[in-house]
């Protein structure tokens, strides 16, 4: 009956949603910001499929289905950023600057980061798309040469790591404009960032869900010319 059961892809969809609310109850337990929910539920995932000795595959039959409500989940990011249409349309000229130095620094600093510490190429490569949503970090690490996998796992954890220290790294630099803190939190961290952003503000989430767009394209264009160049 449990194999059956593992084999369903109601147990990688169950296990996900049970770790996922383990880590928000955590998290609001200890009010430590290091403990975040999908950081959590990703460690406790992992210590399961370990410990009982589960193939991944089993787990991947309903996490795949998760997956693809990455796509839709990050479309709906634009209703915030509807809201905030006029700010957006005033503020053209910086908003689309500010995001192209974003997603240069980081670009330049995942591959350069990564030969500073002797990583392989291929690991280099699969750094390259960190910074932008996973759909579309997952292609351009494909098409890049990279490990698509490897991408995913850096695109989660740049994501948390935003989420975290983002919002201390506003304020030690002392950054107080809701636009640009809203587009540094989504062009460093797409999503998680983001979500992050919405509870510093709606204009901080209109601006981050903006920057999650504008990022994957310029990050398109800007990274076949980038690889060449290596």
């Amino acid at each position: 009956m449990v194999v059956e059961w593992l084999q369903t892809p109601y147990f990688g969809i169950v296990i996900s949603i049970v770790f996922y609310e383990l880590g928000l109850i955590i998290q609001r337990k200890t009010r430590f910001s290091f403990f975040h929910p999908l950081l959590i539920s990703v460690a406790m995932i992992i210590g399961i499929l370990l410990f009982f000795d589960i193939d991944i595959e089993y787990y991947n039959r309903g996490g795949n289905i998760i997956e693809s409500a990455l796509g839709p989940a990050t479309v709906a990011l634009a209703v915030p950023l509807y809201n905030k249409l006029e700010l957006l349309k005033s503020n053209l000229i910086p908003i689309l600057g500010g995001v192209t130095a974003g997603c240069i620094t980081a670009i330049t600093s995942g591959w350069y980061l990564a030969r500073l510490f002797g990583l392989s190429e291929v690991i280099g490569l699969s750094i390259i798309p960190k910074s932008v949503t996973t759909p579309i970090a997952m292609e351009i690490s494909e098409h890049i040469g990279g490990i698509y996998s490897l991408t995913v796992a850096i695109v989660v954890m740049t994501g948390i790591l935003g989420a975290v220290i983002g919002p201390a790294v506003l304020k030690i630099f002392n950054i107080e404009d809701e636009i640009a803190r809203g587009l540094a939190m989504g062009t460093a961290s797409h999503a998680i960032g983001t979500a992050k952003a919405l509870e510093l503000g709606e204009t901080e989430g209109a601006m981050s869900s903006l920057a999650i767009g504008l990022a994957g394209l310029i990050t398109v264009l800007l990274v076949p010319a980038f690889v060449l160049l290596i």
